[in-house]
């Protein structure tokens, strides 16, 4: 299989097994308002989500740096994804809805450090590109699988709807058996505590603190906007799902489509300015967002939030691996474990807000980016990615 082919494969699956995730970004405001949930219990029901699928990211990334076949592995990603959200959709109340959300969300969750490591293992001088590359097939399906259970919910319940949205997942299942006989096998290596130990030696020195809190406060913006907008505009300006879904997929459309570039630009800019810029791009647009201006304003301004802070997505991420240097699964489930662990309390966060006042919300995301921005800033990144540009140059 081609290079070409492989990162190809690589994106749709990223984009078969984040096409149910995405679709609660609709069905858990649509639950909570059949439901007669608070914003802060939707907020909540998003924590829950994304803290429980936070909890396979590190094993998964560990597997993937000790465990020789690694296709296998993706192949049971999606058949986790696509039983868990069956099994959720038929949950009687709020607390086993939200357990068996988090529980389906595992499987999404292990997918993403193990194919992100496979990718930047084999491109090492390209990471961020390769992973913006890899982060359209998840963007993609925030995208269109909003805008398809926006319409889909016209017509069914939210509980169909759920169903309906894992079926893709299960396609791929099928598909993936013949991709992971390609994914390159690697020396089968035991897992040692000393091993885990100098990996968290490494977080606990230098930037690496900083780096931790910053990709934090990135998240926690990003989930806080992403939570709120479709509450937001049904309680304020009176969207249905289907408009909720097409005003949805147009703010992360742009995002989705620049990670590569952006990506690209950092392998050979550095992280800094592309890391910087973004999050001061998201928190200008969301200071704009508290004066509560017309929709015509407020609109654009969250397609420029969510979409300054959707691109910088994969330099964030090949960030956390120049500062380790090696160990990509691991390092990147630990990435990705900040940003659906602690960055999920943005969602939590942002609900109370919003139950206090909608600017309000807003402020929070601002503070959020804008925290990210000064970490950004002072956060010695690794060089690798710029050193090998100027050798290549």
């Amino acid at each position: 299989m081609t290079n070409r082919s492989f990162l190809t494969w690589f994106a749709l699956g990223h984009f078969a097994n984040d096409w149910p995730v995405t679709s609660l970004w609709l069905i858990v405001p649509t639950a909570g308002l059949a439901m007669g949930l608070s914003p802060a219990e939707v907020g909540l029901l998003f924590t829950i989500c994304n803290f429980g699928g936070a909890l396979a990211y590190l094993p998964a990334g560990i597997l993937a740096d000790h465990v020789s076949n690694r296709g296998r592995l993706l192949a049971a990603t999606f058949w986790w994804v696509a039983v868990g959200y069956l099994l959720a959709a038929m949950a009687p109340g709020f607390w086993s809805l939200a357990l068996l959300l988090a529980v389906a969300g595992l499987g999404d969750a292990a997918w993403h450090p193990i194919a992100t490591g496979v990718l930047t293992r084999d491109n090492k001088h390209r990471r961020a590109h390769v992973l913006g590359i890899h982060a359209i097939g998840g963007s993609l399906a925030e995208v269109l699988s909003p805008l398809a259970v926006g319409f889909l919910l016209a017509f069914v319940d939210w509980r169909e709807a759920l169903v309906i949205s894992a079926l893709p997942t299960a396609l791929m299942g099928i598909c993936f058996f013949w991709v992971a006989r390609a994914v390159p096998r690697v020396e089968k290596k035991s897992v040692s505590k000393r091993t885990l130990l100098n990996l968290l030696n490494i977080w606990r020195r230098g930037s690496g603190p900083r780096l931790v809190a910053m990709i934090c406060l990135y998240n926690m913006a990003l989930m806080a906007l992403l939570s709120m907008i479709p509450l937001y505009l049904a309680d304020r300006h009176g969207f249905g799902p289907g408009a909720a879904g097409i005003a949805f997929s147009a703010m992360l459309i742009v995002g989705a489509l620049a990670q590569p570039w952006v990506g690209k630009l950092s392998d050979i800019a550095g992280r800094r300015p592309v890391v910087v810029f973004g999050n001061l791009a998201a928190a200008l647009a969301a200071l704009l967002m508290i004066f509560q201006p017309s929709l015509w304003i407020m609109i654009p301004a969250m397609m420029l939030a969510v979409a300054a802070l959707t691109a910088i997505r994969a330099a964030i991420l090949a960030g956390a691996i120049d500062h380790v240097g090696h160990s990509e699964g691991s390092t990147l489930g630990f990435a990705f474990a900040l940003m659906d662990g602690i960055g999920a309390l943005g969602a939590v966060l942002a609900g109370l807000a919003a139950g206090f006042a909608w600017p309000a919300m807003f402020g929070l995301a601002a503070g959020f980016s804008l925290g990210a921005a000064a970490l950004g800033l002072v956060t010695v990144f690794g060089g690798l990615a710029v050193s090998s540009a100027r050798v290549r140059s």
